[in-house]
C-alpha cells in the first residue's frame, strides 16, 4: 500500500485515483458501504477494504452506523468527516458584508452581517471583513480553516483573485484580495463575483441535473451569474454576466461606471432612488412621497416596501425597472438558452410585481424554442444564500478540481491547491 510520501509526490496511479474517488463517493452519498463501493467502482472486495482503510487512516472517512441488512450480515456505513475543517465565506456587497463559517458539508455554524459601503476601499473593507472572520473563528473550537471564498460586487479574475476594473469599487482594480486572506489564514482562497456565489447556490440545489441557469441579481446594481451544464461560466476576464452595463437604447443617464445609458443607470436600485426623488420633487404624491416630506431619507428598501404596499409611484418605478431588466434577460435567453432563470436582489424582493413584468418581456422578446422549457422564478430570498453558494464553490474547487494536488497532505495547503512550488502536482 502506498505511504503518505507516495501519495504526496507520486503520479496519479490507479491506487491514488480510486482512493480519491472513494472519498468523494462517500462525501456525496453516492456509495456509503464497502459493498456499494465495490459495485459502483468494480473494484474487488480486498481492494475496496484497502482503500477504505487508507482513507480512514488519513482521517477522511470513518465507520458509522450499520446499514439495513439485505439478508446477510448488515454492512457498516462510512461517513465523510466533515468536522475536520472549516469553510469561510465572505460575501461583500455594495452596501454590506456577510461572513459565514461552515463545516465541510456546508452546515452553517456561525455568521455575521454588517452594513458597509464597498466604496470605502479595499484596505478598510478587508480589515473590517477579516475582523468579522476573526470574531467568528474565535468563538469556535479551533478547527482549521480549509478554504475561504470571497464574493465581490464586480468582475474578478478568478485565476488570480483580483478585481478587474469594478465599476462601483474605486481603488479595488487589481487589488490582491486572495493574497490578503491567504496570508492571514494560511488557507487556499477563491475570489469570485458575488452573483456567481448566488448562482452556485442555485446550482447546488440541482447538482445532479447538469443545469443551465441564469441568476439575475437586481439590487443597488445589476448582474448575472451564468451556469452552463452545471459549470459556472466566468468568461475570459471574469466579465461574463455583467449585464448591468449593457447599453439601453435611448437612455441618457450617466452610470456610476462613467458611461451613458447603462442598464444599471436605468433600472438599478440607486437609479430608482434617483427617479423617486425627481418624481416627488415634480409633485408626485402617495405614501412614499409623504414619508419623504416628513423627513425620511429615500432608500431602495423604502421604495420596495412601498411598492409591496401598493404605492403608485413605487409600483411604477419597480415595474419600469422590471421591463428594462426583462429586455436584457430576453437577449441572454436567446443567446444562452437556459432552462432556469432565477431573479433575486433587493428590487426583485417585491416578488410577483417584479417577476410578472420580467416574464412578460422575456416571453414576448425571446425565441419560442428558447422559452419552451424555461422556468422563471424568484430566489429563495434567504440572507444565507451567498454563504451556501460560496460553500458550493469551495467544495467544487477542493474536491473536484484540486483534490489530487493536496490529498496526500491530509488537508489543503495554499501551495498545493494553487499548484505553486512544492505542490504534489509539480
Amino acid at each position: 500500500m502506498a505511504n503518505v510520501s507516495t501519495l504526496r509526490f507520486g503520479a496519479q496511479t490507479d491506487e491514488v485515483t480510486s482512493l480519491l474517488r472513494i472519498v468523494n463517493m462517500v462525501r456525496l452519498g453516492e456509495a456509503v458501504t464497502r459493498p456499494e463501493i465495490g459495485r459502483v467502482t468494480g473494484l474487488g472486495r480486498g481492494v475496496v477494504a484497502q482503500r477504505v482503510d487508507r482513507a480512514v487512516e488519513m482521517g477522511f472517512l470513518e465507520d458509522a452506523e450499520y446499514a439495513p441488512s439485505s439478508g446477510g450480515r448488515a454492512p457498516r456505513t462510512l461517513r465523510f468527516r466533515a468536522e475536520r475543517g472549516r469553510i469561510v465565506v465572505c460575501a461583500l456587497g455594495g452596501q454590506h458584508i456577510h461572513v459565514g463559517v461552515t463545516d465541510l458539508e456546508g452546515e452553517i455554524l456561525d455568521e455575521d452581517h454588517r452594513a458597509w459601503d464597498i466604496s470605502r476601499g479595499p484596505e478598510e473593507t478587508l480589515k473590517t471583513a477579516t475582523g468579522m472572520v476573526d470574531g467568528l473563528l474565535a468563538t469556535g473550537d479551533g478547527t482549521p480553516v480549509w478554504a475561504i471564498v470571497v464574493g465581490l460586487p464586480g468582475p474578478v479574475d478568478f485565476e488570480t483573485g483580483r478585481p478587474v476594473a469594478p465599476p462601483i469599487m474605486p481603488g479595488w482594480n487589481g487589488f490582491d484580495v486572495r493574497g490578503t486572506f491567504e496570508t492571514r489564514y494560511d488557507a487556499p482562497v477563491w475570489v469570485d463575483n458575488d452573483v456567481n456565489l448566488l448562482a452556485a447556490g442555485e446550482r447546488a440545489r440541482r447538482r445532479d441535473e447538469g443545469v443551465d441557469l441564469i441568476y439575475c441579481k437586481v439590487g443597488t446594481g445589476i448582474g448575472a451569474g451564468l451556469v452552463s451544464h452545471g459549470r459556472l461560466h466566468r468568461g475570459a476576464n471574469g466579465a461574463a454576466g455583467d449585464m448591468g452595463h449593457v447599453r439601453v437604447p435611448g437612455a441618457e443617464h450617466v452610470c456610476r461606471c462613467g458611461k451613458i445609458g447603462c442598464l444599471e443607470a436605468v433600472a438599478g436600485g440607486w437609479a430608482l432612488v434617483r427617479d423617486a426623488r425627481a418624481a416627488i420633487d415634480g409633485g408626485a404624491t402617495g405614501t412614499l412621497a409623504d414619508s419623504f416630506a416628513e423627513g425620511d431619507m429615500l432608500s431602495l428598501e423604502k421604495i420596495t416596501l412601498a411598492a409591496s404596499r401598493g404605492d403608485a409611484l413605487a409600483t411604477s418605478l419597480v415595474q419600469a425597472s422590471a421591463r428594462q431588466v426583462g429586455e436584457a434577460v430576453a437577449a441572454l435567453v436567446n443567446m444562452f438558452n437556459p432552462s432556469l432563470i432565477v431573479i433575486g436582489g433587493a428590487v426583485a424582493s417585491t416578488g410577483e410585481l417584479f417577476l410578472a413584468e420580467v416574464r412578460h418581456r422575456v416571453y414576448e422578446l425571446s425565441l419560442p424554442l428558447a422559452t419552451r422549457d424555461l422556468l422563471i422564478k424568484t430566489s429563495e430570498n434567504d440572507t444565507r444564500e451567498p454563504v451556501r453558494g460560496g460553500v458550493d464553490l469551495a467544495l467544487e474547487q477542493l474536491f473536484e478540481v484540486s483534490l489530487p494536488r493536496w490529498f496526500g497532505e491530509g488537508r489543503p495547503t495554499v501551495a498545493a491547491v494553487h499548484g505553486l512550488g512544492g505542490s504534489p502536482s509539480s
